[in-house]
């Protein structure tokens, strides 16, 4: 029998590494404090340059940059690396947030800020502390857990509401009949309103119209809330969890 090696670190190692997380952070937070209003892209990182969602995010990214955004995208390559190209190609911000993997990466040559990443969870701070929008092209598993991370956030009201955009109607609209049939209709398990968090398009210009039509209302809401309490992620930080009373018997019971 194989012997897998052990997941277990000693307490020192574990100690150490937080040090290196917070390196992250701290670097995450000096670079991207320094850039303009931006917009995260997220979308397959298989998609070719002759793919028509690859073409449409290269067209969004420069449309975007026209309008005074820069743009946010994982730094690799596909969707990621369309939206860089285009707004690179444009004069604009194109930032990458590379990330290291087992298989390496490819990061594209269009960036003209880099960050590399080890840890996931930092790397997704820095989408959503520095995003103006959010817009989601089609991709594998790591665009729907994009897609589904900006609208717990907003759900929660964790985050301002600012725009959600999906492109390709062909691709998210089965996944959006299913949420209403069965999330919404069948278990109510989201409300009618949450299906209003983010919006379908397959027009660049329409994308362009919403971001920056929301962008306005963003801003007025962050100064409505000024004063109002951040975690170092963006997000609002909130009232604590309520405590449930003890169950009759106390905790014994549950373990029996």
């Amino acid at each position: 029998m194989t012997k897998r090696p052990s997941r277990q670190r000693s307490a020192s190692e574990e100690t150490w590494r937080v040090f290196r997380i917070m390196s992250e952070f701290v670097e995450g937070f000096e670079v991207m404090s320094k850039i303009p209003p931006s917009v995260s892209i997220f979308g397959s990182a298989r998609a070719q340059p002759n793919d028509p969602y690859y073409l449409q995010a290269e067209e969004l990214a420069r449309t975007l940059v026209g309008h005074g955004f820069g743009v946010i995208t994982g730094g690799g390559p596909g969707i990621m690396e369309a939206a860089s190209k285009g707004a690179a190609e444009a004069g604009g911000v194109s930032v990458g947030l590379n990330i290291y993997l087992p298989e390496e990466q490819e990061a594209n040559a269009y960036q003209t800020v880099s960050l590399d990443f080890r840890y996931f969870f930092c790397r997704k701070v820095m989408f959503v502390k520095y995003a103006a929008a959010w817009v989601c092209f089609p991709g594998g598993l790591g665009t729907m857990d994009e897609f589904f991370e900006s609208m717990t956030l907003i759900q929660t009201n964790k985050a301002e509401r600012i725009p959600v955009v999906l492109m390709g109607s062909d691709f998210w609209s089965p996944l959006l009949d299913w949420m209403r049939k069965y999330q919404l209709e069948k278990h109510g398990y989201i409300s009618p309103e949450d299906m209003d968090i983010f919006q379908l398009t397959d027009d660049v210009h329409e994308a362009t119209r919403i971001i920056a039509d929301g962008y306005e209302r963003y801003e007025a809401q962050v100064r409505a809330h000024t004063g109002v309490e951040l975690t170092a992620e963006g997000t609002y930080t909130g009232r604590a969890p309520q405590k449930a009373p003890a169950p009759r018997g106390g905790y014994d019971d549950l373990r029996r």
